[in-house]
């Protein structure tokens, strides 16, 4: 993130005006948004620049969520629940959750949090991107060779079309869809004490939930009920089509983004030939 320092001192003074005690800062993730530790009050900050109103959206969802017992990180209990602004900058408090001695969450209990999340997902009523709405964001940062300038061509088409066509074929199925978490991959699930959590709710959307499922390691959605096989894997090349799309993004900032793609794309052409959907 730009301003790095700023967005740091907004967190900061935010933290101490509601009278929880800042002496350091520990930068844990540095991309989208910042995420740091602050101690020694030991809250989680998240900040972000002011126009990115999604961190409303996220909190209204984790308070929803909260109030059901679903598997998410909570806010910070000492201090109002809301979205706090300053010097640009939006700023939310959450809970801090101690990583756990073993990091590895099991298949088994990554599918059981993800059940118990979608369960109480499906109570939840808010209007919510679709999740063909990232496809057709890929599907446009494809159309302009300014924006992924040195995406070949040949390279290009193929993600296209595979978006394109399995976006038809998924839409053809006529799957149940649901609030999603859209993005519960391992970088999202905190292993705690109480067991797995997710967090970066900012990613929600509606859709079945294997493409959700796409995102977890494949073992998980072995222990998943009722999950549609055929679907799932189309989910998959889904979501390696989009996630190798992104790294071609002009803006974006992943390190040695291109190198993964290029290792996405050779990945996504045996998929996509194993199946028998190469265009």
């Amino acid at each position: 993130m730009k301003e790095l320092s700023r967005a740091v001192a907004a967190s900061v003074a935010t933290a101490t005006a509601l009278g929880l005690a800042v002496d350091e800062t520990v930068v844990l993730q540095d991309s989208n948004r910042l995420t740091l530790r602050l101690l020694p009050c030991d809250v989680l900050a998240q900040v972000a620049p002011a126009e990115r109103q999604v961190a409303r959206f996220e909190l209204d969802i984790a308070q929803r969520l909260a109030r059901s017992e679903s598997p998410v990180a909570a806010l910070e209990p000492r201090v109002e629940p809301r979205v706090y602004e300053r010097d640009g900058f939006v700023v939310t408090l959450w809970t801090y959750y101690e990583p756990v001695a073993q990091q590895r969450i099991s298949p088994a209990d990554y599918a059981d949090a993800l059940t118990r999340l979608h369960a109480g997902m499906r109570e939840v009523d808010v209007p919510t991107p679709h999740f063909t709405d990232r496809i057709e964001q890929a599907r446009q940062l494809l159309a302009h060779r300014d924006l992924t300038p040195a995406l070949a061509d040949a390279d290009r088409a193929l993600l296209s079309d595979t978006l394109r066509d399995l976006r038809r074929t998924i839409g053809e199925r006529g799957a149940a869809e649901q609030l999603l978490h859209g993005e519960p991959h391992p970088g999202n699930v905190l292993a705690t004490k109480d067991g797995p959590r997710f967090i970066d709710l900012e990613t929600c959307c509606r859709g079945p939930v294997e493409f959700d499922l796409a995102h977890a390691p494949e073992d998980v959605g072995e222990h998943y009920p009722g999950v549609d096989r055929d679907l799932l894997r189309e989910c998959r090349i889904v979501v390696l089509a989009l996630i190798t799309t992104w790294r071609w993004d002009r803006d974006d900032q992943l390190p040695d983004g291109h190198r993964l793609a290029a290792d996405w794309l050779a990945r996504l052409r045996t998929d996509l030939d194993r199946l028998d959907l190469r265009r």
